[in-house]
């Protein structure tokens, strides 16, 4: 199937599982994660309708950035891996969202390095919901810190929560992460922006959808298999 038909089935599955779990599709968003795929690919899902655009990498990230350049006011773009210090620069400058803050210093340096002619970066905390040694993430224990430290950072906008749980791990952990989101939402109160429940891959995307996640990350779904 084409990439056109693939991101036509992704999003058929979503509204599918957004009707089983009786919910609006137009709560849940789909991020087109195009890692090791090239920028040709993200061309053709672009003129099939979608507008969002995940990377991993960082040097991969604004190296397709570049290459569509012109197409820049079309395609909102995610940056979705771990993100060190030496590299928060470039990210700051090029991308709309970051995914993966896992610790206050790499936000205090997006916020930093943010051009100030730029709207907010929009911003989600990753939280190490399954507890594993080899993930980012913050511990679900330390997230609500983090979120009321990067409210106070200028040129951030704190949208939500992110996960990639570890994989056959069924409903759990997810629905562990959707408890969390509720309630650090209930403890920022009257801040309106942190809306945001990124979780969910090519793999359980409905499980994803149906514990309340409102961000789907779908690569090989709609891209194939990675080089």
């Amino acid at each position: 199937m084409s990439i056109a038909d693939q991101l036509e089935e992704c999003q058929n599955r979503i509204a599918q599982a957004c009707e089983q779990a009786s919910r609006s599709i137009a709560s849940v968003l789909l991020i087109a994660v195009s890692k090791t795929h090239p920028a040709q690919s993200v061309e053709v899902a672009l003129n099939a309708g979608q507008r969002h655009f995940g990377e991993n990498y960082v040097q991969e990230c604004i190296e397709k950035i570049n290459l569509l350049n012109s197409l820049r006011a079309e395609i909102i773009w995610h940056f979705i891996g771990p993100l060190q210090s030496n590299k928060t620069k470039v990210i700051a400058e090029q991308v709309d969202w970051v995914q993966s803050i896992d610790r206050l210093k790499i936000a205090q340096r997006l916020s930093a390095q943010r051009p100030t002619h730029l709207p907010p970066l929009q911003v989600l905390v990753q939280v190490n919901i399954s507890g594993e040694s080899t993930k980012s993430g913050v511990q679900p224990s330390e997230t609500l810190q983090l979120c009321q430290e990067i409210l106070g950072l200028p040129n951030l906008q704190l949208r939500g929560l992110m996960a990639i749980p570890e994989p056959g791990v069924g409903s759990t952990s997810l629905k562990e992460l959707h408890t969390l989101f509720e309630t650090i939402q209930s403890e920022l109160g009257n801040y309106k922006h942190f809306d945001t429940l990124s979780m969910g891959m090519s793999d359980d995307l409905e499980l994803a959808i149906e514990s309340g996640s409102t961000m789907v990350r779908i690569g090989t779904a709609i891209f194939g298999k990675r080089d």
